[in-house]
Order: structure tokens, then C-alpha cells, then sequence
């Protein structure tokens, strides 16, 4: 990635900090407590404690249940977890069972960023930041891969995959991964030349077909009609935007903080998006898909959210 990305998440810091325009008290829960028996089964909301670092789910009440499975960046559904760790050689992706034991890991090069699961569990993506690619200048860049848990099918740089059944520029980046439901099609974010643009992806045909312009970090709705996103602007940040599939019209979102996370869906109405507040610090916040109403807090101190149904 670049320098405007770096500064963009100086400026989410500061203003996640000031909580710009709301007049919300950041009501801090009681400490997570590390309970067994924890599952990706149950309903509630997956996330990261940013206070430890660790996995934990709360519940309808607002009562957060801790493990001690420390990830950078997480995400599950349908019983399959995906949790991304930071390492002093390397980043690693560890494949998580429903009750949160390792099944597989896969050594990553690169600082976590991203991650997803299919709605069925079988299919699972991340995406890292790397450094040093020549044709970058050795600025930030990033890595994805798509995992197919049932076969054991692996792409390991979604670069590598045709653009309309070209072979894609030297400089191109992919990230940002959400799956459809038939496990095969995706979207994501392809830049080249300075260009970003939202692509439908075909696991199957290892080909991206581009879309839309100004499109990151995409979230695919549960019924699989709108594509929730940042919208960079133009005076720098990025705006929370829904994207309408069947006309590509676009509906801002209530949220008018600079939002750089990839938003998770709670259910066909309502999106979810991590906003930092200090340091290393964040909340997640929820606001309508229709733009319409205000941002409410979801979880004080906490980030990477992910419904469990």
C-alpha cells in the first residue's frame, strides 16, 4: 500500500480518539473473562479483544467471554474460524475448528490486514501487507490468498489470476476478499497504475473481472445483493458506502468517520466496522445499510467483528 493509506490511519486514530460529531459516552465493559468452552457455534458476535489481543465472543447482553488464542485479525462462519497472528519471522494463518482447535496453519509473509469465511464455512481469504516489491518501490503492498477447506485447494497470491483472461500488470494488488454464496464467486480490490477498482473473482477459473471504480475493501450483504465498502474521498479518508449490485448506485452511510476496516454484515440491514479510538485501541460500531439512522456502539475495545449465527 502507500503513504496515504499510513496517514489515513493517523487520521482514524484521531478521530476515532474525539468521536468527531457524536455525542456517545464509550460505556467500557467489564474484562473479558478466559472461559472454556467457548464455540464458533453459538450466536453472538466473534471479535478481537483489543485490550489482550485475544478472541472472545459477547453475547445479546453485551457479555464478552475470552479465550486465550491471541490473533491480529479474525473472522468465522458456520463453524470455521480463521485467525491471523503476528510473528517475529512471520505472520501465520491458523484454521480454526467450531471449537477453536487448530486444524491447519499456513506461514504468511506479510503484517495481517484482512480476513474472511465463506457463509458456509468452506472457503476462507486473507490478505497481509508486504514490503519490498520492486515495482512498488519498496512501498506497502499486499499478498491475498483463498484457501478451499473441503478440497484442500490453495491460491496463495490471487495475483496470479487472469484479468478478464489477461495476465494482470506487474504492479497489481489484490485485497479485501468476500465470498458469495454458491463458494465460488467472490469480489475484491484490484489496483494497477494507480487505479483501484472493485473485481468479481472465479475461484474456479482463476479470473478477476473488474466492476466498479473506487471500491475497497468490499462486503458482500447475506442475500448477496449489495457490497458494502470504503470509498476514499477526495480530500483523503474514506467514507462507509453500500454498493448496489443490480445498478452499481451507491447510498453513503451514516457513519461520516473515516472508516479504513473491511465492514461485516450483521444481518441483510445493519453493518459492522471497527473505528479506532487510542493507540492501539478500537471499538465496533454499527450503523443501517440504508443510510439512514446514527452509528451506535456494538463493543467498546474490541475490533474485527463477525456474526455467529
Amino acid at each position: 500500500m502507500n503513504r496515504r493509506i499510513l496517514a489515513a490511519l493517523l487520521s482514524a486514530v484521531l478521530l476515532g480518539s474525539v468521536a468527531v460529531g457524536y455525542t456517545v459516552l464509550r460505556a467500557r465493559p467489564a474484562p473479558a473473562v478466559d472461559r472454556a468452552g467457548i464455540t464458533l457455534d453459538a450466536p453472538g458476535l466473534l471479535l478481537r479483544d483489543t485490550r489482550t489481543g485475544r478472541l472472545a465472543v459477547q453475547d445479546s447482553g453485551g457479555e464478552r467471554a475470552g479465550s486465550a488464542l491471541g490473533c491480529a485479525r479474525l473472522y468465522a462462519a458456520a463453524g470455521t474460524g480463521v485467525c491471523l497472528r503476528e510473528g517475529l519471522a512471520s505472520a501465520q494463518l491458523v484454521l480454526l475448528g467450531s471449537d477453536l482447535t487448530e486444524r491447519r496453519s499456513i506461514p504468511l509473509n506479510g503484517v495481517p490486514s484482512r480476513a474472511r469465511v465463506s457463509g458456509s464455512g468452506r472457503m476462507v481469504s486473507w490478505t497481509v501487507f508486504v514490503t519490498g516489491d520492486s515495482y512498488n518501490g519498496g512501498r506497502f503492498s499486499t499478498r491475498s490468498g483463498i484457501l478451499d477447506t473441503r478440497t484442500g485447494t490453495l491460491a496463495g497470491n490471487l495475483e496470479n489470476f487472469t484479468v478478464d483472461g489477461r495476465p494482470p500488470d506487474p504492479d497489481a494488488n489484490v485485497w479485501g476478499v468476500t465470498f458469495a454464496v454458491d463458494d465460488n464467486r467472490f469480489y475484491a480490490t484490484l489496483s494497477t497504475g494507480g487505479h483501484r477498482s472493485l473485481v468479481r473473482g472465479d475461484f474456479a477459473a482463476r479470473d478477476l473481472h473488474p466492476l466498479k471504480d473506487n471500491v475497497e475493501c468490499p462486503s458482500l450483504s447475506p442475500d448477496g445483493t449489495r457490497i458494502a465498502y470504503k470509498k476514499a474521498l477526495p480530500n483523503g479518508g474514506w467514507r462507509l458506502t453500500v454498493l448496489n449490485l443490480a445498478d452499481l448506485a451507491e447510498t453513503p452511510l451514516a457513519e461520516t468517520r473515516s472508516v479504513d476496516d473491511q465492514a461485516a454484515w450483521l444481518d441483510d440491514r445493519t453493518v459492522a466496522y471497527g473505528l479506532p479510538h487510542s493507540g492501539t485501541g478500537a471499538d465496533v460500531w454499527a450503523v443501517p445499510a440504508d443510510g439512514t439512522g446514527t452509528p451506535r456502539l456494538l463493543a467498546a475495545d474490541a475490533d474485527s467483528p463477525a456474526p455467529l449465527h
